[in-house]
């Protein structure tokens, strides 16, 4: 994203009205089972990664349950009979909201009652500072979206409407070495290259665009869900890696490019927004946060973030002579050479493009 401070207030909006209608249906299904409900959890209650989740039912007196099945996001958890409390480990679950589901059978009629939770961090991220170990030239005309180191060269895509491209650019002299111009109706967003071609998402359009590596002759388009922008890109070796600006993580078939999986983000603070940029580095999802000098670590089994690195400092404050420029052209562009262990950071517009090592703050 990608012009002006601009929050997902619109978007979490839903998200909130989504799951209040949710938590009204769940309650509103306690009423199948006559006076069954859910005495554990409560509803919408938070629960700390690595707990202990306890469910148990609120059976009358009276009243026969011969079983109940219960289970989270539709998986079995456990069997239990008349209402009898059941406690379940989340480690290693992912983070966000959870929907649990008790199948109550009283021997001739069978029940659903379902409930949600959140599921939070209770990790405190490590903090990070940064050495500076070179500076390489950037393209200022270059409204960076996407950025990523192969063999010897960057990858990048630009946006803005009528100046979005695609390049290969030298690391050395940052030239651009071979360019592309997206058409004018598109706003250039992440890309991110898969075998012998580059993917590469548009902001409001939900079109993906596919080109060869070697030609940037675009082969293809893809659609994705029209609920959400297109906002960074990344690839994990097995599947697409994007995000849209909220603190949520779609992974795609590297092929069909459909969703096979959402992953929330969360620190110990709650729901962490404004995932921008993203690069997959040493099995970790390193992303951008807009508009801020900082750049998470993300643990891709369960939504942790695990570390923090503070940018700051890395352009001179008064660079950009305006307020529109400052809010504009922010920190935004990850790269990591593998085989080198170089980590590289940029921004929109930047002059310069830096190599740099994060070092812990003590």
């Amino acid at each position: 994203m990608h012009s002006g401070q601009v929050k997902n207030t619109f978007r979490s909006a839903v998200f909130c009205l989504l799951f209040s209608l949710s938590f009204m249906m769940s309650c509103k299904d306690k009423t199948s089972a006559p006076g069954v409900s859910f005495k554990l959890p409560e509803q919408g209650q938070s629960i700390g990664l690595g707990e202990d989740l306890k469910i148990a039912l609120d059976v009358p007196e009276g009243t026969n349950i011969t079983s109940a099945t219960y289970l989270l996001e539709g998986k079995p958890l456990a069997e239990k009979t008349n209402g009898e409390a059941v406690s379940v480990s989340t480690k290693g679950l992912s983070l966000g909201y959870k929907l649990i589901t008790a199948v109550v059978d009283n021997g001739s009629k069978k029940d659903t009652l379902t409930i949600n939770i959140e599921l939070t961090s209770t990790v405190k991220p490590k903090l990070y500072g940064y050495q500076l170990v070179k500076t390489m030239p950037h393209d200022t005309s270059a409204y960076t979206q996407g950025l990523e180191y192969h063999n010897g060269r960057f990858l990048e895509s630009t946006g803005q409407q009528q100046h979005s491209t695609l390049r290969w650019v030298d690391v050395t002299s940052g030239k651009v070495q071979q360019k592309i111009k997206l058409e004018d109706k598109y706003f250039g967003e992440g890309s991110t290259l898969v075998g012998d071609k580059v993917v590469m998402l548009t902001y409001k359009d939900n079109i993906g665009l596919v080109y060869d590596a070697k030609t940037f002759q675009q082969q293809g388009t893809f659609v994705y869900s029209t609920t959400r922008d297109g906002w960074g890109l990344c690839f994990d070796g097995k599947q697409l890696i994007m995000s849209d600006g909220s603190n949520l993580l779609y992974f795609m078939n590297k092929d069909t490019y459909k969703d096979e999986s959402t992953l929330a983000v969360y620190d110990n603070n709650g729901p962490v927004d404004s995932l921008n940029e993203l690069e997959y580095i040493d099995g970790k999802i390193y992303a951008n946060i807009y508009t801020k000098n900082i750049v998470v670590v993300i643990d891709p089994a369960t939504g942790v973030v695990e570390q923090q690195i503070d940018f700051s400092g890395l352009l001179p404050g008064d660079y950009f002579k305006t307020e529109d420029d400052r809010a504009n052209n922010v920190l935004n562009g990850i790269a990591w050479d593998r085989a080198g262990k170089r980590l590289f950071v940029t921004g929109k517009k930047w002059p310069h493009l830096f190599e740099v090592k994060p070092v812990a703050k003590k």
